[in-house]
This record gives structure tokens, C-alpha cells and sequence, in this order.
């Protein structure tokens, strides 16, 4: 089992990455969402520029909002300053899109654009249509060292829908999802990664990577799923995922997607929606306040013990190694850690000194 660090990328706090490598993790990921952070590539220059052992990459990159080359060639300038340690995380872009109130790409689309970055990064000239034109384009000035690919850049791509889990098999080399899939969705899902591969005769790599996003609260002596600090270090995340459900409900009309456990409380976030005092065609600005950052105060109601439980990887060391190693037998290669802004230092701290150092 691998361990990541996403953080939520703010310009001045790039250290976060650092002090994960001196944690023990392996992984640090920066997202991209141009609407809520700081700008990924940026942080993660700084990042790749001040470690020496952490593996750095995007988590995600969003593909409608920079056009194919421009995200190879970024990916391929962080490769520069971290030399065969540097990944590729991308999607369509669920909360960049939908934060600007617009719909995530095409599961066509993004195929198409998962092919030209695949085919970028391995050095090749490739076919690119922009704006209706089609030409061949290639990485100019290879030998002069301005970008890095000599080393690969694996692809680790964020899916869920049928296309998208296609396009993975198709050119990706690796997937990223939520720690809450059940397990029966997750074989659904590899099962539609490999018809990917098989379409386009592909043989999927050995170490075909599986990632899976949360936060970790480890329970302290006397604490509960209730209790304040827990709140604060695994609330962003829980409403995130209140976030991602109501967007999905509002582009598919229906909540099939969203936990049993969780249907209730979801029914009365929906309802704290519906009440906003602003416009509907608008609320998308205020449902996406705070996302995967911080916990806005009006919505720490819905973060409740059970919401915890489905969306948040919390307990006692014990219980959490647990679940670790079930989930690594079902086989997950990777969890991913996105706590909120004010507690990261400490979260990724708590969970390395009692998971990790243990695992």
C-alpha cells in the first residue's frame, strides 16, 4: 500500500508537500481547480524544486481547461525539476467545471484528449484537431532539455462513468477514485477499465496503479465520531462529498448515486440548498464555498458520525489498518489524504505516526 498527500494548493503553503516527504509518504498531489486555489503547476514547482524523494503529480489535472499539449508540456517542465518522479493525475473536471456552473468534458472528448497527452509524453508526433483543424504536432527542442521525457510520466486518470473508465484502459496507467466505492463497483469498474484496453489492443500494465481519495481522523482516548476535533479535521471533506452528490443529482436527475447510509442527511443538505437566498441559476457558487479547503460554518450540521463513516477513513489505529488491509486485498494500491487547509500539517502527522510507521 502506497500513501498520498493532496493538498489544497495554496501558493504559500507548498512546504506541505516537503513536510509530507519527511512523513514517510509517497505520493504528493496537487489538484487543479482554477476557480478555488492557487495555480497546481506552480505549487508543485515549488514543491519539485525543494524534495528530493516524494513523488509529485497533479490530483487532477482538468482537462477542458487547458488544451492537451499545454497540460503535456506542463507535466513534462515539473519533470525537469523531479527527475523520474513526477505523475500525471487528470479528469474532467467535476468541480472546476461545475464551480464555473458548466457541465465536466465529454467522455469522447476526454478520450481524445487522454490519447494526445498519452501520445506527447511518450515523445511521439501525433494528430491534434483544434477549432475544427487537424495537424500533426511533436515536442520541438528535445535535445536542448527544456521539458522531460525521458523518464515516463505515468497517467493516472479520475473516473467513474462508463466512458471515462474506458478511456482509462484505453491510455491510462492507472485510476483514482473515493475510498467509499463499494467493492462490487470497484470490480465494475476495473471491468470496464480492461474493455478500454482490449478496444484499442491494449495490455494493461502490471502495476496498473488504483488510488483512492478521503481524509483520516486516528480517534485519540475518549474521543467519538462526534467530538469537535474530529469535526474539524474530516468536515470539508464530507461536504465535498455533499457537493459532488448535489451536482451529479442536478446533471443526471437522479440520487441513485449518493451512500445508503447517507440518503437522509443528503435529503436535508438538499433541502439547505433549495433555501439559499440566491438565485437558483447561481448556487452552484455557493454550494462549491469552502470545497476540499475548509468547513463553512452553516454546514458542519452534516457532518455527522455517519457521514464519517462512509466518506472518511476514521477510527483507532487498529481499526483503520483494518480497513487498510482489506481494502488492499480488494485490490487498492494507494490512499490518498485531502484534509482541510488548518489541520494538514497535523492530519498527515497523526496518520503517519499511527498508520503508516505501523502499516
Amino acid at each position: 500500500m502506497k500513501f498520498g498527500a493532496m493538498i489544497a494548493p495554496h501558493i504559500d503553503d507548498w512546504r506541505l508537500l516537503q513536510h509530507a516527504e519527511s512523513l514517510g509518504y509517497d505520493h504528493g498531489w496537487v489538484p487543479d481547480s482554477q476557480m478555488i486555489w492557487s495555480d497546481c503547476y506552480a505549487v508543485l514547482a515549488l514543491a519539485a524544486a525543494n524534495t528530493s524523494r516524494i513523488r509529485l503529480g497533479t490530483g487532477v489535472a482538468i482537462a477542458p481547461t487547458r488544451i492537451a499539449p499545454v497540460t503535456a508540456h506542463s507535466i513534462a517542465t515539473i519533470a525537469r525539476l523531479a527527475r523520474g518522479r513526477v505523475f500525471l493525475g487528470i479528469g474532467t473536471g467535476h468541480t472546476a467545471m461545475r464551480v464555473m456552473g458548466m457541465k465536466p468534458m465529454p467522455p469522447k472528448e476526454f478520450a481524445e484528449y487522454l490519447r494526445v497527452v498519452r501520445g506527447l509524453l511518450a515523445g511521439e508526433e501525433v494528430e491534434y484537431t483544434l477549432r475544427g483543424e487537424t495537424r500533426a504536432i511533436r515536442f520541438l527542442h528535445r535535445e536542448r532539455h527544456f521539458i522531460e521525457l525521458e523518464r515516463p510520466i505515468p497517467i493516472w486518470v479520475a473516473a467513474n462513468g462508463p466512458g471515462a473508465l474506458r478511456a482509462t484502459g484505453a491510455h491510462g496507467d492507472g485510476r483514482i477514485s473515493a475510498l467509499y466505492e463499494p467493492p462490487e463497483l470497484s470490480r465494475q469498474s476495473l471491468g470496464l477499465i480492461a474493455e478500454g484496453a482490449v478496444k484499442v489492443g491494449r495490455r494493461l500494465p502490471a502495476d496498473f496503479h488504483t488510488a483512492a481519495l478521503t481524509t483520516a481522523v486516528v480517534l485519540r482516548p475518549g474521543e467519538t465520531f462526534a467530538s469537535d476535533r474530529v469535526i474539524d479535521e474530516c468536515g470539508s471533506q464530507v461536504t465535498a462529498a455533499l457537493h459532488y452528490c448535489w451536482e451529479v443529482q442536478q446533471q443526471s436527475g437522479s440520487a441513485e448515486h449518493v451512500p445508503k447510509p447517507v440518503r437522509s442527511l443528503y435529503e436535508a443538505y438538499c433541502a439547505y440548498v433549495d433555501a439559499m437566498p440566491i438565485p437558483k441559476e447561481k448556487r452552484y457558487l455557493k454550494v462549491h464555498e469552502g470545497h476540499c479547503s475548509f468547513l463553512v460554518p452553516e454546514e458542519r450540521r452534516f457532518v455527522t458520525p455517519e457521514a464519517i463513516r462512509t466518506w472518511c477513513l476514521a477510527g483507532t489505529p487498529d481499526a483503520i489498518i483494518h480497513q487498510l488491509r482489506e481494502a488492499e486485498e480488494a485490490g487498492l494500491r494507494e490512499v490518498t489524504l485531502l484534509p482541510p487547509m488548518d489541520c494538514a500539517r497535523s492530519v498527515f502527522a497523526d496518520f503517519a505516526k499511527n498508520v503508516i510507521e505501523r502499516y
